[in-house]
Parts: C-alpha cells; structure tokens; sequence
C-alpha cells in the first residue's frame, strides 16, 4: 500500500500556499507509484497582491517540464483566476489559443509557462488539486472493464471520463462531470490517471492517498501470482550469466540504435522486470500500447520485445535476433511515423527505446545515461499497470493514432525544449586509464564539461572514485563512474570493458593515459626496470586499445583513441631509455591502429607532452629526483629548468593535455588520425622531423 508521508509537524514551516503546495508536490513524486517522472501537476488557489498592489485571487499550478519530486516553488506558475473564469463558457479552444491566452493571464511573466492541464485545476472549484498517474488507478483505467470495477470501489463517488487528450476539452467535461455529481471525490481518466481535491493542502494530499489505496487494495485481492502475465515461461538465468550476456550484446545493441544519432544504454534486471520478460503473454501484452500517455516521449508506443529461448551458450542467436529486431522496429515506427504525421512533423530516432530480453531483463536507450534510465523507470510503472489491469481484465491502451498525437504533441514537445542544448562531447562515453591522476582527472572534466559520460580506471580505485564523486556532484548522477583495473592484467581489461557496456553500452573515446617513470643511465638499466616499463606503457597500451578497438568494431559508429606518449616518444631522453623506448612504442602502436581503423572509422592520434608536474603521482615519485640528479640540479629546480629550457618559457599542466585531448577526440579533428600533437612548451630536441 502507498504511505502517507506528511508531517503535520512541517506545517508550521510554510510561510505561503506556495510553500505547502511545493511540500504536497514534493511528496506526491518521491513516490514514483504515486506520479510519473515529469508526470502530474498540482495547484492551489490563494490570494495574492498583483502588480499595483490589488488583492487577486491567484492559481498556483506546475510549470510545463518540472518534476513533482524536485520542483521548487519557481518551478510553479501564478495565474489570475479572474481571466481565466470566463473560459469555462466556451465551446471550444485549440492549444496554441489556449497557451497563447494563459500567458496573459500569468502573474509574472518570467514564471515558466504553465502546465498542459491548467485549465482541468483551474475549472474544478477546489483550493487545491492533485492530478496524478498512480500505478493502481491507472491499473483501472487501463482495464476493458474499468469503469464497472471502479464502481464496485468507489460507488457513487467518481466521476469516469473517456479518454480524449489533455486540454480545453477534457477540462471542461471533467469540470462538468464534477459540478453534476455532489457526491464527487476523486475524478477517473481512462488510460490516464487521477484527479482528487481538497480544502487544505494535508486534506487534499490525504485524499489522493486514501482513494489510491481504495483501488490497491481491491487489485491485490485479486492478483494470482503464479498466472501473471500468462504464468512464467521463461526462467530468469543466474545474475552472473544473465550480466555478462548483456555486457556482451549492448555494445552491438547501441550500435544498432545509433544509425541517427549516438545512444546511452543502461541495463536493468529487477525482479518485476524478470517477472514480466519471462511472461507466457508478456509479448503480446507488451504491443499493446502505452500505459499512460505521460510515457510515449521516453518509451515510444511499444517496447521491443525479443524472442528468446534464454540459452546461456547461445549469444551469437541472441545477437542475431536483437539486429534483425530492430530493424524490423525501425520499419515498424517509421511506418507509423508516416500513416500519422501532421504537416511539419519531424521523426525522432526510430530506434527502441526499451528493449525486453526473456531470461536476461531490460535494455534502454536514451540520449544519456539518465534518459536511458527514465525509460527504464517509466516501463517499470508500465509493468506495474499491466500486473494490476491484467488482475481485473484485459489491458488497454490508446489507439496507434491516439498515441502518435501525444508523441508528437507540441505541448508535450515543448517540455523537451527545456532541456539543455547537447554539446561537442553529449551521447559519447570516454574510458581513461589513470584517471585518478593529474592527467586523467583534468581530462575527464574536460570532457564532462561538454557533455560527455567517462569511466575512470586506475589501480587507485579510491582515488578515482573520488574524481568520480566529485563529477556526479557537479554534472549529475552517473556522468562518471571508477572502476580499478590494472592495465597489464588481460583479464582485468576485457572485465573493466565488460563492465563499461553493462554501464553505459559502450565506448567512444579512449584516453591511453596510465602511466609510470624510470630513471637510470642504460648501462645500469636492469632487466625488471626494462620490463615494468614495457609492460606498463607497451603491453598495458596495447591491451587497453585493442580491447577497445574490438568493442568499437561491435558497435560499428567509429571511434576515438587519443594516447599519451611523452616527449621522449621522438627525443633520446638521457639517462630514461627504458622509458623512452616505451614511450616511442606507444606513439607508433598509435599509428598502426590508426593504419587499421581508418575502414571502422576508428582514429588514433598521439599527445606528445613533457614535464608535467602538478598532481602527477609519476612527478612525486622517485622520478624526480631521478630526473633532478640526471640534470644536475636540486629537485625543487626542475619546474623552473623545464620552463626556462621550452622555446616559449611556459610550464605544462594537466589542463593543456585535457585540451589536446579534447581537440583530438572532438569533430573538430574528425579527418585527421595518426598524429602526433605536441605540447611541450616547445622543446626543439623532441620537434618532429
């Protein structure tokens, strides 16, 4: 059952109706069976001052594109009342007129512009007013036989109206509906949702929950556990196969979703999810539309539901099956992009936007990693509902022309406009090695910054997950995440891959960044010095490329390889010829890679620095005194003898390899791969030639 969380106690905090409508807000979405993401509005009518100093009677209600959950008191909307009364008298108002009339009736016009439902609140002659798409009522709603069960529930005291898409009109006849039944407490929307109302603001909030309950508690009477969905078909395999096999076909999956415009994937196997793939009916159940109108902008109509027989030693079947799938689903929307469209509409991404896989769980897309999760989240309610409307009936959804006019509803687009405009570096995932160090931190905000997802690998898990944190702080949940891999460990490279594609889907940019430093005259080099050097910046290089390089192929969208070599990669450096072998290795394995994946759309290209000091674990190391003794100098001289010996008298920081690094893997330098890009300062001993 869903919990009242109200604390009378907060009460006596709010200073304004606003306050208490962001409080009573703020409570309907933090519970997701309560209100969608971005779904719901809620409103409250108070008095307030105009900009004369007039007391005006005032409707407070969401503005277009918040989140119950998370909206604060600017993310509300003021309108005046007194302009909007005399809409109730007309027939009819298309949306541009009505958006258009509501903007003159704003308070202050720098409040958002109001919610799609406006009207539905402002008709309704309540204080306050909660419209919202919990997973029980709309279990309801979304039953063939809803209305009937909605009076074994409620009796008299709803009022059901059919579905017709938000605005003028069905404000109106839910108003009117209201006003002809006296014993009215809750409004049912079929396919859609709820509307409830109350005297206070604690009243309002607790008859939302009561008659929520009401409808949940008659469904769970009736729910049969083991006959859901048709009865189990299909056994979820263990959770360990069950991940690998995903890590093993998203990169391909993204591929595949990636034709337009690059994708985000993120993998989900809870159990209702597990439950509903491995349904006997859940196919069928899947095609037949949206669970709420709220939904299409992040699931599409359908989800692409894969015929799968769960086998663990059949991948390649699996594989085969997701690519003739979505190709079949790309014709399927694009079919349906065209039996609907209106003059002027352009196509979204005809790709999947939720992938069910039997035995394995769900796969999303977005264009981020927290779109792709809003998918995922939004099918979860859609299952939620095809549990409960399936306990009392059969499930339906609007028709294929109904959902196309909420998908590509300007009203409903509007909503996407807010969102931030995409960057350089948006819908790509940067993998860097060393990416707890100067170097590898300063990169991945770099690329951050401009819109990218990275996974930072190091040896010093700590280290990078404080990067990490520090990101996700600053640029949002799961921008970046750390994962400790030792990049001469074979296994631990393909392991951190792995775990990459479950994460995001893929990889796009790779950052061959981690790194070690030796110093001694050749003749005293021994062979371990020889070898750690190799291993590290040789053979560590290699596998980290070439396992990107595989997992590139799979997605088949090109690719990036930006490495990190050193000035020493062209220039003999004294005393260091273990690590300028290495380092000269790294710079031509560089331009082999870029010699193969030219075809792929693969590029390599090389970042030649030189003495970067600050925040390097190398440079706070032995390697300094090392380097101090090979110049004949005291260590704490060597930042000054690096600037003096550069033709331009500058030092070197890990933010001038960021910006290299982000030329290099940005579209600015999309025609240009085996190079070698220098920023040293200008040292003439290492210029290329």
């Amino acid at each position: 059952m869903v919990q009242s969380l109200w604390d009378s106690s907060r009460a006596t905090e709010f200073n304004t109706g606003l306050e208490a409508l962001v409080y009573r807000s703020n409570l309907l979405g933090e519970d997701r069976r309560v209100c969608n993401w971005g779904g719901g509005n809620t409103s409250s009518k108070t008095i307030e001052q105009d900009f004369r100093g007039r007391d005006v009677e005032v409707m407070w209600v969401k503005g277009s594109g918040s989140d119950l959950a998370t909206m604060k008191a600017g993310n509300f909307t003021g309108l005046r009342l007194q302009d909007i009364g005399p809409l109730f008298e007309r027939d009819e108002m298309p949306d541009a007129e009505m958006v258009a009339y509501l903007a003159n009736c704003m308070l202050d016009a720098k409040h958002p512009r109001a919610s799609i439902e406006t009207l539905l609140h402002a008709f309704l002659p309540f204080k306050h007013v909660d419209h919202t798409h919990p997973d029980a009522i709309i279990s309801l709603c979304c039953a063939h036989n809803g209305k009937e069960i909605a009076r074994e529930i409620y009796g008299e005291r709803f009022v059901w109206v059919p579905y017709i898409r938000p605005g003028f009109t069905l404000s109106k006849m839910i108003a009117a509906g209201v006003l002809a039944n006296p014993q009215a407490e809750l409004v049912l929307m079929e396919k859609h949702g709820l509307v409830t109302w109350g005297d206070t603001p604690e009243a309002c909030y607790a008859k939302t929950i009561s008659i929520i309950n009401e409808a949940e508690h008659y469904i769970e009477t009736r729910v049969e556990e083991e006959r859901l969905f048709g009865g189990l078909r299909t056994k979820a395999l263990p959770q360990e196969q069950r991940r690998s096999i995903a890590a093993a076909v998203m990169p391909l999956i993204r591929g595949a979703v990636s034709d337009v415009r690059k994708m985000l994937l993120s993998f989900d196997d809870e159990a209702d999810v597990l439950r509903f793939v491995g349904g006997a009916n859940s196919a069928e159940l899947s095609r037949v539309g949206a669970a709420c109108p709220d939904h299409l902008v992040h699931t599409k109509a359908a989800p692409l539901f894969i015929d799968w027989a769960a086998d663990a030693n059949d991948v390649e079947g699996l594989k085969v099956k997701l690519t003739e799938g979505i190709i079949a689903y790309k014709e399927q929307y694009t079919a349906y992009f065209e039996s609907n469209k209106h003059e002027g509409d352009i196509m979204f991404e005809a790709a999947p936007r939720v992938i069910l896989i039997p035995g394995i769980g769900m796969i999303n897309t977005g264009k981020s990693w927290s779109n792709s999760k809003l998918s995922g989240a939004l099918y979860h309610r859609a299952i939620a509902v095809m549990r409960g409307a399936t306990a009392l009936g059969d499930f339906v959804s609007l028709s294929e022309n109904e959902s196309y006019n909420v998908e590509y509803w300007p009203l409903e687009l509007y909503k996407l406009s807010l969102a931030p405009a995409e960057a350089e570096f948006s819908r790509k995932v940067a993998f860097i090695t060393g990416g707890a160090g100067g170097i590898g931190s300063e990169t991945a905000r770099r690329l951050v910054s401009e819109g990218a997802h990275v996974v930072l690998a190091d040896l010093n898990l700590e280290g990078a997950q404080k990067v990490a944190i520090e990101i996700n702080d600053k640029f949002g949940e799961n921008r970046a995440f750390a994962v400790k891999m030792d990049v001469t460990q074979e296994e631990q490279v393909a392991a951190a891959y792995a775990e990459t594609a479950l994460f995001y889907g893929g990889v796009d940019i790779i950052v061959n960044n981690a790194g070690l430093a030796t110093s001694s005259p050749f003749a005293e080099t021994t062979l371990k010095e020889w070898n750690l050097n190799i291993s590290v910046l040789g053979t560590g290089y290699f596998l980290v490329a070439r396992e990107a390089f595989r997992l590139m192929k799979e997605q088949n969208i090109g690719g990036s390889m930006v490495f990190i070599g050193s000035k020493n990669s062209v220039y003999a450096g004294k005393s260091a010829s273990a690590y300028s072998s290495a380092k000269a290795l790294e710079a031509h394995l560089a331009r082999c890679i870029a010699a193969e994946g030219g075809e792929f759309g693969i590029r390599a290209n090389t970042i030649l620095p030189d003495a970067i000091l600050q925040g390097s674990a190398i440079w706070n190391s032995n390697w300094r005194n090392e380097r101090a003794a090979a110049y004949g100098i005291a260590p704490d001289q060597l930042e000054e003898y690096y600037r003096k010996r550069t033709t331009l008298l500058v030092n070197i920081y890990p933010r001038d390899i960021a910006e290299g690094v982000a030329f290099l893997a940005s579209s600015k330098s999309e025609k240009t791969t085996g190079c070698m890009l220098t920023i040293d300062g200008g040292v003439p001993a290492a210029f290329t030639r």
